[in-house]
């Protein structure tokens, strides 16, 4: 069985599996996002541009798709880069889906993509996404 928590990878890749599978802090995340950092998500059209906007992405999204059920189930550690499959269930329905990273030369995420599959298991994110990014905005 495949147990990505107890396998080693380079010090960035471990720090997200770290941050995705146990801690969930703010600090935790903060501290691994490059300035310049671009995210794009599976819902938004357009690139997500900033550390501050990205961290409100990944931070959701830790509260919501890294609930109890997350896991991955390949990872591809290509050294600064990494693809990371995953699976949950979200309202009862199978989501799956696909972490691109990058890293910088220091060590921090520079790009971070999300693909996610199928269609109801888009429109399940993207509701929970909206939902709490709207509750992080008004600061419950």
């Amino acid at each position: 069985k495949f147990d990505v928590a107890t396998t080693g990878y380079n010090a960035p890749l471990q720090a997200w599996i770290d941050w995705i599978l146990k801690d969930h802090g703010d600090a935790g995340l903060m501290d691994q996002l490059a300035e310049e950092v671009v995210f794009f998500s599976p819902v938004v059209f357009t690139p997500q541009k900033g550390k501050a906007v990205t961290f409100a992405y990944l931070s959701a999204a830790g509260k919501t798709i890294g609930g109890e059920h997350f896991k991955y189930t390949r990872v591809y550690d290509c050294g600064d880069r990494a693809v990371l499959e995953f699976e949950t269930q979200m309202d009862g329905k199978y989501v799956n889906g696909v972490d691109m990273i990058q890293w910088n030369a220091a060590g921090k995420i520079c790009e971070f993509k999300v693909m996610v599959r199928p269609l109801q298991a888009i429109q399940s994110v993207h509701a929970a996404m909206g939902a709490m990014l709207e509750k992080m905005k008004q600061g419950a």
